[in-house]
């Protein structure tokens, strides 16, 4: 009996709890909704930006030229380095655009990347370089122009006009070379011609070939003051027959071409200073005389050849001598000398023109 009564207090409490109403919380965990949203992804990273610089590499002067049919090469510098880039470069002369190239961008280290493109030019003119990045997911845009540089015909004889002429006579005004800058290969351009081959070794004619212009490339052709401390002051070089005027400090002023003592008259070598001055032209042709040792002069001539010729007076041409009487005054020192043999250390009484 009691049992009996035990086993049905039990299934009436069973009943109870399975119709019992089930909470909120207890719904939530028993049946969790599925989410529909994607899981966040990272942006893509922005381009990196970037710069460009040109750099002309295989020209010479100031400012640069280089010959028709000779190559150059322009150097692009990028920063910073990304992988996988490359440039467009147009070369535009006398501002038309002749050649487009599309070159890598490889890297140098100290993250910056480089590229080299040749060029070369068969007709003379101003050529620059231009380069542009377009942008990539990986680099933004950037761009860059390089100096202009000037290809110049180099055959060029008297009556010779133009850029190429223009060009030459600015290089060799950089020198100090006496030189007009006309544009026109004149006698005055032909002269100081005849004073830069003299200087470099070259035969001595005023014509203009590939050599003067790989010199002129090169630099060469300056000249070397041997007395700084004579302060204002004339050298006369009597082995490469050349006449300079030199500032203060050892500036060169002005080179001219001059012509100095034959073998049987040679010109005085030493340190002297001009002690009288006649402008115009004396009885025996000689125009604005400088006379540093007796009748030893710096004077205009009508014949100035391109070896030592005179009587021992230095010889200039007399389109030159007008400028030079104007610089050098009375005291001014001269410096005489030779580099391999010419001139003489004894001063003669009958020196002349």
């Amino acid at each position: 009996m009691n049992r009996t009564l035990r086993l049905g207090a039990v299934c009436a409490a069973l009943v109870c709890i399975a119709g019992a109403p089930v909470s909120a919380s207890a719904e939530s965990a028993a049946v969790a909704p599925t989410s529909t949203t994607p899981p966040a992804t990272a942006p893509a990273p922005a381009p990196v930006a970037g710069s460009m610089k040109l750099v002309l590499q295989k020209v010479g002067g100031s400012p640069p030229f280089a010959i028709v049919g000779g190559r150059i090469v322009v150097r692009g510098v990028v920063t910073p380095y990304v992988g996988g880039q490359s440039v467009k470069v147009s070369f535009y002369r006398e501002g038309r655009k002749v050649e487009v190239r599309t070159v890598s961008v490889l890297a140098i280290g100290n993250g910056a990347g480089q590229f080299h493109i040749n060029f070369s030019s068969p007709d003379a003119g101003l050529v620059q370089a231009r380069a542009a990045h377009y942008a990539s997911p990986q680099q933004g845009a950037f761009g860059a122009r390089s100096q202009g540089v000037r290809f110049v015909n180099a055959n060029l004889g008297l009556g010779a006009s133009g850029q190429s002429v223009r060009l030459l006579q600015s290089e060799l005004d950089v020198l100090h070379y006496a030189v007009p800058l006309t544009g026109v290969l004149d006698e005055g351009t032909g002269r100081a011609l005849v004073a830069y081959r003299k200087m470099t070794g070259q035969e001595r004619t005023p014509y203009v070939g590939r050599k003067v212009f790989e010199l002129l490339e090169r630099g060469a052709g300056s000249f070397h003051v041997r007395y700084r401390r004579d302060g204002r002051h004339v050298e006369a070089d009597l082995t490469k027959q050349v006449l300079a005027e030199i500032e203060p400090g050892g500036r060169v002023r002005t080179i001219y071409t001059m012509s100095s003592g034959k073998p049987s008259t040679p010109t005085v070598i030493g340190r002297f200073s001009v002690y009288s001055k006649t402008p115009g032209t004396n009885t025996e042709g000689m125009v604005d005389s400088n006379y540093f040792i007796r009748g030893y002069a710096i004077h205009g001539y009508a014949e100035v050849p391109t070896y030592a010729a005179s009587h021992g007076c230095l010889r200039v041409p007399i389109p030159d001598a007008p400028a030079i009487y104007s610089w050098v005054q009375q005291g001014t020192p001269v410096d005489v000398y030779n580099e391999s043999g010419g001139g003489s250390e004894k001063v003669r009484g009958n020196a002349g023109p």
